[in-house]
């Protein structure tokens, strides 16, 4: 384990849990990486470029990244509210809309620049209006939410028009973190899928977004899609009343986060074959295709911003074979952070090591890792979850009921009782421990979506 343990700043760790050895011919390598950050605060942070704070006292200083000492972090939140005909049906949607827009700009730390946009079949900042961003306080808190209550409902919806302008406006704004909040109702049935893709690759990697489905008249796939493309979080807002309350927290989490861009560097000996690469907790999230290049036998993983926190990953790689009592390093895995002015080295911010050794001892090649184990199942159970909901809605019954049943048995045997409750509102649970379950007659359209869209969320190992 290696540490990045500069004074004032966030510290990341990083932890590798394996088993290392393989048996004769034994190729395959797996690691779950815990990635863990600490210590940043809100108070703390590494100095801006041009803080009035001398760097020559702070220890540990790194110039150009982050907010210097006694500064917070600078960020630029961009709301994005669906305002399409469909958010006054029922009335009370809309009001909720605005309301939770209103809790969330009453949580933006002093200093936070931000921005409304109000979304329907074309893309309007309603605050502050001509392509700029306010700067939160007192004053221009009172004014975006008066220019909320002038919001009214009308015309469809193109979601990738949302996040373009959303994309411009953080894009102007010389901070450290870029995050949106995009809440809708309904399906994008304005624009062509291939548009909504299209913005999605163009903001990748610019800034993070969270998205909200209110009611049950939205796709599940396309909000999550959105979070996943954009490094951020997803989740069903059955009953618009508590809008308020979730628009809140998540402004809340996006006020904590304090390093952004940070990414995931996998550096691999010649011969050695990367299998996959993905976040397991806390959520299951596939980063392999997002592989951008780093220099000779390395790649970059995006994971986007950071406050106080912990995240796992699973590393899978194949390694050449060799010999009994031979050892190497399959794999280095590193947390870097680019130089935000683009012409230094990356700051190395922590480090870990994964291992291979060939033995002859079948007990010690044949154990499994217990955390690899786990996330193995997590990322199983998200996938099963998936199918059966997907074969439930193409009529397949059986295969619906075999998938949902093996989910029902993995969510049980991992202690994962938040998935084991919504899957209980899906299926009637005869057995948990074998996953003998029996499909619903009738299941609440918000219950289906509420399994679906929370699917990837896990629970983490017990170490």
């Amino acid at each position: 384990m290696a540490n990045f343990s500069k004074s004032n700043v966030p510290q990341f760790s990083v932890e590798v849990y394996q088993n290392a050895f393989l048996p004769e011919g034994g190729r395959e390598v797996n690691a779950i990486v815990t990635v863990t950050s600490t210590g940043g605060g809100t108070t703390g942070g590494i100095p801006l470029p041009g803080a009035t704070a001398s760097p020559g006292h702070v220890p540990g200083y790194v110039p150009g990244y982050g907010p210097g000492p006694g500064q917070a972090t600078s960020a630029a939140v961009v709301l994005m509210v669906d305002c399409s005909g469909s958010m006054d049906y029922p009335p009370t949607k809309m009001r909720n809309a605005r309301d939770a827009t209103s809790a969330a700009i009453d949580t933006l730390r002093e200093g936070t620049r931000f921005s409304v946009v109000a979304g329907t079949h074309v893309a309007k900042d309603v605050y502050p209006g001509n392509g700029q961003l306010a700067v939160a306080d007192a004053q221009t808190k009172a004014q975006a939410k008066e220019a909320l209550r002038r919001l009214s409902a009308g015309g469809g919806t193109a979601i990738g028009t949302w996040l373009r302008l959303a994309d411009r406006l953080l894009g102007a704004a010389d901070v450290d973190i870029r995050h949106g909040i995009l809440l809708t109702d309904g399906r994008n049935e304005h624009e062509a899928p291939e548009d909504l893709r299209a913005a999605l690759d163009s903001c990748a990697g610019r800034f993070t977004c969270d998205a909200r489905g209110v009611g049950t008249d939205w796709e599940v796939k396309e909000v999550t899609s959105i979070a996943s493309a954009l490094l951020g979080t997803a989740d069903i807002v059955a009953d618009p009343s508590g809008l308020a309350a979730d628009f809140t927290q998540m402004m809340e989490n996006a006020m904590g986060k304090e390093v952004a861009d940070v990414a995931l560097r996998l550096w691999t000996p010649v011969g050695v074959e990367i299998r996959f690469v993905k976040q397991v907790a806390p959520t299951v999230e596939d980063l392999t295709g997002r592989r951008t290049e780093a220099g000779p036998r390395a790649g970059d993983y995006p994971t986007g911003s950071w406050g106080d926190e912990s995240r796992d990953y699973h590393v899978c790689v194949l390694v050449p074979e060799a010999g009994i009592g031979q050892e190497m390093l399959a794999a280095r895995v590193s947390l870097i952070l680019p130089d935000p002015s683009g012409a230094g080295a990356p700051q190395v911010l922590s480090q870990g090591l994964v291992r291979a050794v060939w033995t002859d001892d079948m007990v010690a090649s044949t154990s499994i890792n217990p955390q690899v184990a786990h996330y193995t199942g997590q990322a199983e159970l998200a996938q099963v979850i998936q199918q059966g909901l997907d074969a439930r809605k193409s009529g397949d019954f059986d295969g619906a009921t075999a998938k949902l049943g093996r989910a029902v048995q993995l969510a049980s045997a991992s202690g994962n009782q938040d998935t084991a409750k919504l899957l209980s509102k899906v299926v009637d649970v005869v057995d948990a421990a074998t996953g003998t379950v029996r499909l619903k007659a009738k299941v609440a359209e918000a219950d289906e979506m509420t399994l679906e869209t929370r699917s990837t969320k896990t629970v983490r190992v017990k170490k």
